[in-house]
């Protein structure tokens, strides 16, 4: 088993204020979801140098990136507007199926003369 470990040591210049904050975050975090710091450690430099060598190889990486954050802030916005409204409109749908249409009262045709009073022309 020890001929896969790989041992290594670090070293923090807390005057320099990237190194600072690395070892802040490493005295603060969550030790149940952080197991320990070789972990913590192996993930950020994994993450790190694919993001690296990915815009290497592609410049637009990132646009794309954050196009496809924005894109989904826009999907969940109407998906959480859907959740609230779409069931108030189907049950105004479904309401309004559920009625019985009343027979309309034939509308009789009068004269538009017959309500008008020709009075106001003298004789």
């Amino acid at each position: 088993m020890s001929e896969n470990i790989r041992s290594t040591n670090l070293r923090f210049n807390l005057e320099k204020d990237t190194q600072k904050q690395a070892w802040q975050y490493l005295q603060t975090m969550d030790k149940q979801h952080f197991k320990s710091y070789s972990n913590v450690i192996a993930v950020a430099l994994v993450e790190y140098f694919e993001r690296y060598y990915r815009s290497q190889d592609d410049p637009y990486f990132e646009t794309r990136e954050r196009e496809d954050r924005f894109v989904n802030q826009i999907i969940s916005s109407v998906e959480s507007a859907m959740e609230k409204t779409l069931p108030i409109f189907l049950a105004g749908c479904m309401a309004g199926l559920s009625q019985v249409p009343v027979a309309a009262a034939p509308i009789t045709q009068q004269e538009p003369d017959a309500e008008l009073d020709w009075d106001f022309l003298g004789e």
